[in-house]
């Protein structure tokens, strides 16, 4: 007890420590660097008196403030490098915007702007009108609506419609999407009885057909997103499902999940349709603006203009609207499909998707011929495959290149580990004893930043 008495008497003060790193801590808060020491501090007077400390290091305490102060300044949300060969990581943000986009974000985020405003009339104007034209000349819809995200699209869409009625959905689309959100679920909160038809594999029109009641408010389907079922099916495709619909005078919603405004499967990319392809046959159709779209997070409602004008009058939208940072980047990414082929370019979820194979190989060769690796550590080349990801064309294979990255006495999730912690966190996949880098993923710009974390290894 003495030897602890001891140890505890020679902690150093508070107030002494702040002195000590007042030169070295000026660009820091003082709230942030006066616990830091205090926590610094009182975790190794919990050390001496657990019998776990027996020497007290002045300069070991002081080495910890300043890692304490370094982590506790930096900002917590912060930019990665996406080394996964995923486009859309939902773990990493999913679509990563263009500068230009952001830049536009900028101009409107340190201003005043005209939100709500008619600059032509002066008076008070609606804040979908932002986009509302965009949406429905790039889509060939009557109306559109925008939402926080597609969770929220539904939601409203079946509130609006069908709260107090039944819906029809196929058995096999009621798909579980991130976070554990299932499609039950939405529809149980948005107040409509839900009605499962068809079996897991297969469902037939007569499914609909025979469950529709005059407590029917809507058929519902939902496009499978992230996976697909293969081998003895059958589904009910969209037109044949509006075809019933419209006889029966009963509005159909797809839930298309990811919206794609660009053909991609018609330069051999997956098999998914576009919205345009799909508006004509939904009376109400929701999808993702930070998907495939390439955009910021957004739920887009398309569809019949009566419909449309029944939603924007629901309170729920109050509490699911969408704010002027989102608007404005929207706005800036569906300006950019009015001229298609640009946008392949323009688009960065785009231009990772569609990205050729010589493209990708030069931007190894750049990385490589940055590389001066530490003694032990090696890179080799690699054949990979990239995927879209954020639930999206499952059936796309992406051909890809990158590095295997594996080094003497440390293990694949070691490496993993010191890459993902450095400045910047540089995230990979691990996969058969080596770590990979692949190179879809890495914008030309992070390649030198990608070296020198390599280097320092």
């Amino acid at each position: 007890m003495e030897n602890r008495n001891a140890l505890l008497r020679e902690l150093p003060k508070v107030d002494d420590v702040l002195r000590a790193l007042a030169g070295e801590t000026s660009g820091s808060p003082d709230m942030v660097v006066k616990r830091a020491v205090q926590e610094q501090i009182g975790l190794w007077r919990e050390g001496i008196l657990a019998g776990e400390i027996d020497t007290v290091s002045p300069e070991s305490i002081l080495e910890a403030i300043r890692v304490q102060i370094a982590k506790d300044s930096a900002y917590h949300l912060q930019g990665v490098i996406n080394a996964t060969g995923v486009v859309l990581h939902t773990n990493l943000g999913r679509a990563r915007m263009s500068r230009r986009a952001a830049g536009h974000l900028v101009a409107v985020a340190t201003g005043y702007s005209n939100l709500e405003y008619q600059l032509e009339s002066g008076e008070r104007g609606s804040r979908y009108a932002h986009v509302e034209n965009l949406l429905t000349r790039l889509t060939g819809a009557e109306a559109a609506l925008v939402v926080n995200n597609n969770a929220a699209a539904v939601l409203l869409a079946l509130d609006t419609l069908t709260k107090g009625r039944e819906v029809i959905v196929s058995r096999g689309e009621l798909v579980e999407i991130g976070g554990a959100f299932r499609v039950p679920a939405i529809m149980e909160r948005s107040g409509c009885e839900m009605i499962e038809v068809g079996t897991t594999n297969k469902t037939h029109p007569s499914d609909y057909t025979d469950h529709i009641t005059e407590r029917t408010g809507a058929l519902l389907k939902v496009h499978t997103s992230n996976y697909r079922v293969i081998g003895f099916t059958q589904e009910v495709g969209l037109p044949e499902l509006y075809k019933i619909g419209s006889e029966r005078e009963i509005p159909v919603i797809y839930d298309l999940g990811s919206g794609l405004l660009a053909d991609l499967a018609s330069r051999g990319i997956g098999s998914e349709p576009t919205v345009a392809q799909c508006a004509p046959y939904a009376d109400v159709l929701c999808f993702s603006g930070d998907k495939l779209l390439g955009g910021p997070q957004a739920g887009i409602i398309v569809g019949r203009r009566e419909l449309i004008a029944r939603m924007k009058k629901n309170h729920l939208l109050r509490a699911l609207r969408i704010d002027k940072l989102t608007l404005a980047a929207l706005e800036y990414t569906l300006r950019q499909y009015l001229q298609p082929e640009a946008a392949l370019g323009d688009i960065p979820t785009l231009e990772m998707i569609t990205a050729p194979a010589e493209r990708l190989a030069e931007k190894r060769t750049m990385l490589v011929s940055l590389l001066k690796l530490a003694p032990g550590v090696y890179a080799e080349p690699a054949d990979l495959e990239s995927q879209v990801g954020g639930g999206s064309m499952p059936d796309a294979v992406l051909p890809s290149c990158g590095l295997s990255i594996y080094a003497d006495g440390i293990s694949p999730d070691g490496l993993e580990t010191c890459l993902r912690r450095g400045n910047p966190p540089v995230i990979v996949r691990v996969m058969k004893d080596r770590v990979l880098l692949d190179m879809r993923t890495i914008d030309y710009e992070e390649i030198p930043l990608v070296a020198e974390r390599l280097n320092n290894l």
